[in-house]
C-alpha cells in the first residue's frame, strides 16, 4: 500500500531519537558529538551552529563517508526546524551509522534557546565563484578560505621551487605572498622556473613573479624583497609571516633561515632538489626537529654542488614546490598531519616516495631547551661555523656571502 508523506515522517521519527539543543551544545563543546547542518547554502549563510559540518541534504549520502568514515561516531543533525533532519538521519541509519540523532526544533529552536551560533565569513560574489571548490570541502569551507585570504606566506627564492609553490598558493587564495630574491631572469632558468617567461629575461625575478601571480589572482598582495637574505636583515624580512617556504640553494642561507625562524616561531616548509631527486620536510618550531637537528655540521661545498653544476630535471623542482605549497596550506588551515618529524624523499626515475622519521636533537644549539633558555637570557649558544666565518647564530657576525639562491 502506498505511503503518504505523513506516514514516512512518522516512521522516521520513530526510528531516530531526538536530542535537546542545550544537551547537543554541551556535548559539542565537550567534543563528544559531531553536529551536521543539512540545510542549503542560502540557509547556512544566515547563521550556523559553531563547528558544525555543513553537508547539504541533497549531497549527504554521497559525501558523508568521506567526512565521517566511522560508523559509530555520535552525530546530531539539524535543519531549520527538524523535518529534513529526520529523513536524513533515517538514511544515515540505513547506511550503517549507529549513533544518529536529530536536534529537536532545529536551528530555530537552537537560537531561541540562546545558544551560541556563528555567521559565515563574508566573501564577495567573485570569491565565492573563484574558491567554490574549496567552499564545498568542510575542511576548508568559507572559514578556511577566509583564513587563507588573511594569511601571509614568504617564499625564499623565486626559482624552480618557488615558482610552482607561488602559483598554487596564489591560486588557493593566500592573501599575502612575500618573495625575497636578488637575481634576474636568465634564459637557463626557463627550463624549470615556470613563473617567469621568455620576454622577461633580464627582469628582476621578484617583479616577474609578481606579474604572474597577480595575473592569476588579483586578490593576492605580493610583497617584494629585492635583496640578499643575510644576518643583518633576516629578522626584518621574515617577521610577521605565518609560514615560510624555503627554496634556497645554499647551506649558509638554510642555516641562517632556520635559526631566525626558530627564534620567531615561524614554521618553515623546506625542500631541496638534486638531479632526479627531491627532499621535503617541515620544520615546525618545537613540534619536530629543526634543520640543524638534521644537519648538525655543514658539509663542505664540494659535497653539495648546485644545479648549475650537477643539473636538475626540470619537473623535479616543480613537483617538490607543489608539495611545499600543499604543506604550507595544511599548516595555515591546521588540517592533516604535518611533515614535522618526517622527511620525504622523491626519486623521479622510478616515481617513488620514501619517508624517514626524524627526531629532535636534545643537544641542538638552536631548538633544544638549553638553547631556548640561552637565547632568552641573551646569550645564544654557538653553532658550527663555515670555514673562517664567525659562528652561525641569529644576530651573530655572519658574512654577507650567505644569500637566498634561486631554489634550483
Amino acid at each position: 500500500m502506498p505511503k503518504s508523506y505523513s506516514d514516512l515522517l512518522r516512521e522516521a521519527r520513530a526510528a531516530v531519537p531526538e536530542i535537546a539543543p542545550r544537551e547537543a551544545n554541551d556535548r559539542r563543546a565537550a567534543g563528544t558529538l559531531t553536529i551536521i547542518d543539512v540545510r542549503e547554502v542560502e540557509e547556512w549563510e544566515q547563521g550556523f551552529v559553531p563547528d558544525a559540518l555543513h553537508i547539504g541534504r541533497g549531497y549527504l549520502e554521497m559525501n558523508i563517508e568521506a567526512f565521517i568514515p566511522e560508523r559509530d561516531r555520535p552525530m546530531a543533525l539539524y535543519c531549520s526546524s527538524e523535518i529534513r533532519s529526520y529523513f536524513a538521519a533515517r538514511d544515515l541509519k540505513a547506511m550503517g551509522y549507529q549513533d544518529v540523532s536529530v536536534i529537536s526544533g532545529g536551528f530555530n529552536a537552537w537560537k531561541s534557546a540562546g545558544l551560541p551560533w556563528s555567521m559565515p565569513v563574508a566573501l564577495t560574489s567573485e570569491q565565492k565563484i573563484r574558491y567554490s571548490r574549496h567552499l564545498l570541502m568542510p575542511e576548508v569551507g568559507a572559514e578556511g578560505q577566509a583564513k587563507l585570504l588573511g594569511s601571509k606566506v614568504l617564499l625564499i627564492g623565486a626559482g624552480g621551487l618557488g615558482s610552482s609553490a607561488a602559483l598554487y598558493l596564489a591560486a588557493a587564495g593566500v592573501g599575502t605572498i612575500g618573495i625575497i630574491d636578488f637575481d634576474v631572469v636568465d634564459l637557463s632558468n626557463l627550463q624549470r622556473q615556470v613563473i617567469h617567461a621568455n620576454d622577461r629575461i633580464g627582469e628582476r625575478k621578484t617583479e616577474s613573479a609578481r606579474r604572474t601571480i597577480n595575473a592569476l589572482n588579483p586578490d593576492v598582495n605580493v610583497l617584494l624583497h629585492d635583496e640578499m637574505l643575510i644576518a643583518a636583515n633576516v629578522e626584518r624580512v621574515i617577521a610577521g609571516y605565518d609560514v615560510i617556504v624555503d627554496g634556497t640553494d645554499t647551506f649558509e642561507t638554510r642555516y641562517l633561515l632556520n635559526d631566525a625562524a626558530i627564534a620567531l616561531r615561524i614554521p618553515v616548509v623546506h625542500a631541496s632538489v638534486f638531479r632526479f631527486e627531491g627532499q621535503l620536510t617541515a620544520f615546525v618550531p618545537y613540534e619536530g626537529p629543526c634543520y640543524r637537528c638534521l644537519y648538525p655540521t655543514p658539509p663542505p661545498p664540494e659535497m653539495a654542488p648546485g644545479c648549475s653544476v650537477a643539473g636538475v630535471l626540470g619537473v623535479v623542482p616543480g613537483i617538490m614546490g607543489l608539495l611545499q605549497a600543499n604543506e604550507a596550506i595544511k599548516l595555515l588551515l591546521g588540517i592533516g598531519d604535518s611533515l614535522a618529524g618526517r622527511l620525504v624523499l622523491f626519486d623521479a626515475l622510478d616515481a617513488s616516495f620514501t619517508e624517514l622519521r626524524l627526531r629532535r636533537d636534545p643537544d641542538c644549539p638552536v631548538c633544544s631547551d638549553a638553547a631556548v633558555a640561552a637565547r632568552a637570557a641573551g646569550t645564544p649558544l654557538a653553532v658550527p661555523a663555515f670555514g673562517a666565518d664567525a659562528p652561525f647564530v641569529l644576530g651573530g657576525g655572519l658574512g654577507a656571502g650567505a644569500v637566498a639562491g634561486g631554489g634550483a
